[in-house]
């Protein structure tokens, strides 16, 4: 009886393993599937692009996006209206540029995470092992590029005005009210009708 026991608390033990892995191995896969899309998703233009109401704004990472012209006037697009000298637009450019650059590079290098993930998932056995280093792997990326967003922010504020940085505060109040119409018009759009 005692080893029937032990045998049915190996197997109970085993599944519940077996879950765990499944589960890390689906959030390693979603979190490398969540940073290529971010990246690719505010890369262009569109609702979550650059423009005034996509994601190219200030703060927005669409604006650290995209090839150094595109990067260029998205820069032009969030100064518009805020008095911004040429030489703010020259410094501001040339971080938001930087920033681009070092985030485009982070990307490049976590290109192949989608694909692991997915041959882990795969895999006739499921490495634990393997599916934690790839979700840590994930959680640092998404942590490199916080960082180098907050610091080309914190650098980008140093260069505005407090009244420039007061414009910019109230310009993202607005977009994210606008943002806050879109997604309830779009959520009654898709209610279903009774």
């Amino acid at each position: 009886m005692f080893e029937a026991t032990t045998v049915k608390a190996s197997g109970t033990e085993r599944t519940r393993g077996i879950k765990r892995v499944a589960v890390c191995l689906v959030m390693a896969v979603a979190g490398t599937v969540a940073v290529s899309a971010w990246a690719q998703s505010h890369g262009g233009p569109g609702p979550h692009g650059p423009g005034p109401r996509g994601g190219g704004g200030f703060g927005g990472p669409g604006l650290f996006m995209g090839p150094p012209e595109h990067v260029a006037r998205a820069v032009d697009r969030m100064l518009d209206g805020l008095n911004a000298s040429d030489a703010q637009r020259a410094q501001i450019k040339q971080l938001v540029q930087a920033a681009a650059a070092d985030l485009k590079t982070q990307h490049d290098a976590s290109r192949g995470m989608h694909e692991q993930g997915l041959a882990l998932f795969t895999a006739p056995v499921v490495d634990a092992r393997a599916v934690e280093t790839l979700r840590q792997k994930s959680l640092a990326q998404h942590d490199q590029a916080s960082k180098r967003i907050t610091q080309a922010l914190l650098d980008i504020s140093a260069v505005l005005t407090p009244e420039q940085r007061v414009k910019v505060g109230e310009r993202l109040k607005q977009r994210e009210e606008h943002m806050r119409e879109h997604m309830e018009r779009r959520g009654a759009a898709s209610a279903p009708v009774k």
